[in-house]
């Protein structure tokens, strides 16, 4: 099983930034676009961690991620947009998240109650984003960083998250498809 742990989306989040592919794919008619609709915030992505059919080390995932508490929800809004690992060397675009430290600290902890099942912890920085579009060097993307710089401090929406999901990934020719298999609430004030 291919598994991650994310944030899914309001429906306003991905319609606005469907909007915007829509106006950035002629500036980089070579990225990869990603489909709105299966736009989400990943906190903790696992991988191939729990073999399929690996019911026993399944059930320990969940009882660790049902554990995982904060005393708020977080707050996310998604802002501007930019380039890893920068704009001279682009491969990935993404959509900025400016976020309740809380966060960092949710997506911190997730790591930390599945470190024992065996699922390495994040060797990165947590820095959260939405993908928009992935790029294969070496790439001209002059208008496109024209349009991020002017796009810096647009405002794609916001949400208010109380729980995060996990997800299963399977790999299609067209795409990755993505099933929520479990919800998990984090915090019990009221969203």
């Amino acid at each position: 099983m291919r598994l991650f742990v994310a944030f899914d989306l309001p429906a306003s989040v991905p319609r606005s930034l469907a909007e915007l592919i829509e106006q950035l794919k002629p500036k980089c008619r070579d990225a990869r676009w990603v489909r709105p609709e299966s736009m989400h915030l990943t906190l903790k992505f696992i991988g191939h961690a729990i073999a399929d059919g690996d019911t026993q080390k399944l059930a320990e995932l969940r009882a660790a991620l049902a554990a995982v508490r904060s005393n708020a929800p977080v707050e996310l809004h998604f802002r501007g947009i930019g380039f890893f690992p920068d704009e001279r060397r682009p491969r990935v675009v993404w959509c900025g998240i400016k976020s309740s430290p809380n966060l960092a600290q949710v997506a911190a902890d997730i790591d930390r109650a599945i470190e024992p099942l065996g699922i390495p912890r994040e060797k990165r920085d947590f820095l959260p984003h939405l993908t928009l579009a992935r790029i294969e060097p070496p790439r001209r993307i002059d208008s496109l960083a024209r349009a991020a710089r002017d796009l810096q401090s647009h405002d794609f929406g916001s949400a208010r998250e109380t729980e995060f999901y996990l997800f299963e990934s399977k790999l299609r020719p067209t795409g990755a498809e993505y099933t929520k298999l479990e919800a998990f609430p984090f915090s019990e004030v009221a969203a």
